[in-house]
């Protein structure tokens, strides 16, 4: 599952959405499997339409949140 929080801010009299922060929860990562989620981790933002069409405007983080 993932949560997602947004920062706003004002510009002109308009709220802004200026930063989002995804932080993926509830993984359960084995010894074996930590070297490859971390590694998907790291690049999985690049083949992410949404992430691809914000990125210009928006600055977007993500995390990794085991359970």
């Amino acid at each position: 599952m993932g949560r997602a929080r947004g920062e706003v801010e004002k510009e002109g009299g308009v709220l802004i959405i200026k930063r989002i922060h995804v932080e993926y929860r509830g993984l359960t990562i084995t010894d074996e499997r930590r070297a490859t989620v971390e590694k998907v981790h790291g690049f999985h933002a690049r083949g992410c339409p949404v992430y691809r069409s914000l990125e210009a405007a928006i600055a977007i983080t993500t995390s990794l949140r085991e359970s």
